[in-house]
């Protein structure tokens, strides 16, 4: 039997009650109020400056488990809610009572911003013209947790500890309404932003999860426009809702393409100041003005306009100009009144947290459910329909903000609105963690064969992802590409990968362009920011040599992430793809004088960080001047010293022989007396000096053999190829030897990295490079002061592979297992890094 006080509790918590003396200064018809200087505005300022600087503490904390800045918001309002920080003495200065009506209606003003900048993520075009598959998982992803979600609520009210004449009040279709509504939720920025963070963006699975979370969202959305208003104001809504969508069309028929022309004119001709984007952010307010005199929530308002503005240039410099006033110093007032309502330890106290956990766990489960209901039709593993279920598990703004509407209508109970709150928090917090851990694509590929040019097969098809930064680049990468096809060669199969530095929403938003870039664009998508004209660019190069060289298959992508981390994006792909050749374009490009000068010196950190652990063989382009020679006969030359860095640059060369328009020099260095010594004291701590005079000796096998077949087999059959030997003795005859050769005047050398080759004087050489992922041979020659003209493909070979670059210049190679038979492929074991 349930104690007649404690039912009069539950059923007077249904009221909250506050009250406050509020002091009037000049009072008059109009002014009716405290002076806003006094108490309102030093308190909003301590607010803003506290939430920010918590938000922001909490945020870096949690950055390195890949936690959205979602997270560290609703940890704030948790921080801030009565039960943690209302006791202390400094929730008195910082939330007293009477400011919290203020706080609220100011932080409406970065709710508005923020949803307004959520309608700028999506695209329209990706929504109506989505993909069967993504389209169908977004739906099942949709509706199964809605019909999961009305279930789970009628078992939590029968759970629910309480007199029944309390739970009876919030057994209601409203409640039903809300409680399933915020389960069915997807956050599309928030999924972007975790397959960023995760290196999974542009994966397989990246790509289906972030087109079903952009049309998962848009339905949300939707659903909250038409339906919340029937669950606050019942059957009078038809009104409120009717006029919505009427006002929606009118905005999409009549406003847009006049507000397209008038965007796309002035941003095409750079005419915009900040007094003019006020106007344009201005007409976000406006919009959700007149949404909520429209009897709908004034966010539907700031959705639509978002969806309206024309994606491209504006919208990146729009983003650039006014973000940070909008998300960054108002949004988290919003999420700190959600934390004053919050009553989590209460409920874990009065209900258990046993029944708390049950709950979450069973609100978890309906979007995984769902998507691997739906991935399964689609001959998907269930491992990926695992993993695009949690991922559409992520929750973003929209169910706090229902969850704020409900518990303002009263509508959910104080139970049922923390326990959702807290289930919105585990949701998001999660997905990453659990996402790092069972779906990992380097782990899916780890176990592949080595993937070396060396040992690739004559009849096996040759893949390369070709990396580039703007579209100078791919052009100069095309000539490589040409000279590796021929037609006595299996396809060629190319994956063109734009490198771009993107953070924040221009990030989904240029992914949201690179998603539709080979789609036909609509008039408001003409103004395009310089990275998506780069694109635009690479795409048209890449397919005009597809087009050309029908045995060629081409495929154009285009990653943004920070340059520090963007090097996992490039290793993800190549695993993906399965690629044989990474292709990287040197930091340094050739002037009108042939200089080369620096372009970007965080070009030079992707090339190292990419050939620290790649998963194939990586070759850095040094392009002075070769586009120009597309089509044309290609004098190449290979310096070989040995090592298997020389064998895998020696495959590439041959390889390229076969094309008709390529002839083919080979120069084979050969050391003898002080040229000759072992680099034994760099490598006797890890190997022990039996082990390196053996495995030098092994490496001087192996060399000898693989020149042997290759002098066999492409030099007496073929008229376009020569061989010739060279003798250096001193560290001062490679200058020479090298001088020689470029006086010949050869388009490109073909060089290898260098590591294996245990060579004292080219030890001692490295320590005195400039670009040591070039090699001491590639750093020589690539030097202005050496005077060439030439263009230099540098190639590291994968499995021994993996550059060490410490402190200076030196640089040093993991430890290495020479294959015991070359006949019959390498075996390997594991390699073993030293810093």
């Amino acid at each position: 039997m349930i104690d007649p006080g404690t039912e009069d509790q539950y059923l007077k918590r249904r009221v909250t009650t506050g009250c406050y003396d509020v002091d009037i200064s000049n009072a008059n018809d109009i002014w009716r109020s405290e002076t806003v200087l006094f108490f309102y505005l030093p308190t909003l300022a301590a607010q803003v400056a506290f939430m920010l600087l918590s938000t922001r503490f909490l945020y870096y904390i949690l950055k390195p488990l890949n936690q959205p800045r979602l997270v560290s918001e609703i940890l704030m309002g948790i921080l801030i809610s009565p039960e943690l920080f209302g006791s202390s003495a400094l929730s008195e200065v910082l939330t007293p009572l009477k400011s919290i009506l203020t706080t609220e209606t100011i932080s409406y003003v970065g709710l508005i911003y923020t949803v307004f900048l959520a309608g700028l993520d999506m695209n329209i075009d990706t929504i109506l013209r989505g993909r069967k598959k993504a389209t169908s998982i977004a739906i099942a992803g949709v509706l199964i947790p809605m019909l999961c979600g009305g279930i789970i609520y009628a078992l939590a009210l029968k759970m629910y500890k309480g007199p029944p004449e309390y739970w009876a009040n919030y057994d209601t279709p409203k409640a039903y309404m809300f409680w399933t509504l915020i389960l069915s939720v997807t956050g599309f920025p928030m999924v972007s932003h975790i397959l960023a963070d995760l290196k999974l963006l542009y994966t397989g699975l990246g790509r289906v999860t972030l087109t079903t979370a952009m049309i998962s969202d848009f339905y949300n959305w939707v659903m909250f426009a038409m339906l919340v208003p029937f669950a606050i104001n019942g059957g009078s809504a038809i009104y409120a809702v009717v006029s919505t969508i009427v006002y929606v069309l009118f905005c999409f028929v009549v406003i847009r393409p006049y507000l397209v022309e008038i965007i796309v004119r002035k941003t095409n001709q750079n005419e915009w100041n900040n007094n003019e984007l006020l106007i344009v952010v201005m007409g976000a307010y406006a919009s959700a003005a007149v949404t909520d005199l429209l009897g709908t929530h004034p966010v539907v308002g700031a959705l639509v306009y978002g969806i309206m503005i024309p994606r491209g240039k504006f919208t990146h410099l729009l983003i650039e100009k006014s973000e940070d006033f909008g998300v960054v110093y108002l949004a988290p007032l919003f999420f700190g009144s959600c934390g004053i309502r919050l009553r989590a330890i209460y409920v874990i106290k009065t209900q258990g947290l046993g029944l708390v956990l049950f709950i979450l766990l069973l609100s978890i489960l309906p979007k995984i459910l769902s998507t691997v209901i739906a991935t399964q039709f689609y001959g998907m593993p269930v491992l990926d329909g695992v993993s695009i279920g949690l991922l559409m598990n992520t929750k973003g703004i929209l169910p706090i903000l229902m969850l704020n509407s409900a518990w303002d209508k009263q509508i959910l109970s104080v139970e049922s609105f923390s326990i959702l709150t807290i289930a919105v928090l585990v949701m998001t917090m999660m997905v990453p963690l659990i996402i790092n851990a069972i779906y990992k694509p380097r782990k899916l590929y780890k176990q592949n064969k080595l993937k070396t040019l060396q040992n690739l097969k004559a009849e096996a098809e040759l893949r390369i992802l070709a990396c580039v930064h703007n579209p100078r680049q791919a052009t100069g990468m095309i000539n490589i590409l040409e000279a590796c096809h021929s037609t006595k060669l299996p396809p060629l199969r190319v994956f063109a990968l734009q490198l771009v530095e993107l953070t924040g929403h221009t990030a989904s938003l240029f992914v949201s362009h690179a998603n539709q870039h080979n789609q036909q664009q609509s008039g408001g998508e003409q103004a395009l920011t310089k990275a998506q004209q780069d694109l635009e660019s690479i795409t048209n190069i890449f397919q005009t040599y597809a087009a050309i060289n029908e045995n060629s298959k081409v495929e154009t992508i285009a990653a943004a992430s920070s340059y520090s981390t963007i090097h996992e994006d490039i290793y993800n792909l190549s695993q993906e793809k399965q690629a044989n050749l990474i292709l990287l374009p040197y930091h340094k490009q050739s002037n009108i004088e042939g200089i080369l000068e620096t372009a970007n010196t965080a070009f030079q950190e992707i090339n190292r960080n990419v050939m620290r652990d790649a998963p194939c063989t990586v070759g850095i382009f040094v392009d002075r001047g070769l586009a120009s020679l597309f089509k044309v006969n290609l004098r190449v030359v290979m310096v070989f010293i040995g090592g298997p860095d020389d064998r895998e640059a020696l495959a590439v060369a041959w390889r390229m022989s076969k094309h008709q328009g390529v002839q083919l020099s080979v120069v084979r260095i050969l050391m003898f007396g002080e040229a000759a010594e072992i680099d034994v004291i760099s490598h006797v701590e890890n190997h022990g000096l039996l082990s390196v005079v053996v495995d030098s000796e092994k490496q001087r096998e192996l060399d000898d053999e693989y020149v042997s077949a290759f002098r066999l087999q492409a030099v007496s059959n073929e008229d376009s190829i020569k061989y010739s030997e060279k003798e250096v003795r001193s560290r001062d005859d490679i200058p020479e030897v090298l001088h020689e050769v470029d006086q010949i005047g050869y388009d490109l050398y073909i060089l290898g990295e260098g590591g294996g080759r245990n060579c004292l004087i080219l030890t001692e050489l490295m320590k005195w490079t400039d670009c040591p992922e070039l090699g001491v041979i590639g750093d020589i020659v690539a030097s202005n002061n050496f005077g060439s003209s030439s263009s230099l493909l540098i190639i590291q070979q994968y499995g021994f592979g993996g550059m060490v670059f410490e402190n200076g210049n030196t640089t040093q190679k993991p430890n290495e297992v020479v294959p015991s038979n070359i006949e019959d492929g390498p075996v390997f074991v594991e390699v073993e890094w030293h810093q």
